[in-house]
């Protein structure tokens, strides 16, 4: 995950998706595949190109994600 607007790499999450919203993100993964941001050193991600907006459920008041489980996601459309 990403902070909008800087591209501030901020965390990861878990996937906690119905079966359809998974498999639809799965695709949308599929085709907008992309490098690793400058820097990042983490073998086992799958990078995405910049254009998705996650709702994500984590601990508050932490600067970087913290136990963080993907609730939705849609399509940036700016």
């Amino acid at each position: 995950m990403a902070e909008r607007g800087t591209g501030r790499y901020v965390g990861s999450a878990f996937i906690t998706l119905n079966r359809e919203l998974r498999e639809r993100l799965w695709r949308r993964v599929q085709e907008h595949a992309g490098p690793a941001p400058k820097g990042m050193k983490r073998p086992a991600t799958q990078w995405v190109k910049p254009g998705l907006i996650g709702r994500v459920k984590h601990l508050r008041g932490e600067e970087d994600l913290r136990h963080a489980s993907l609730q939705d996601f849609r399509e940036d459309e700016t």
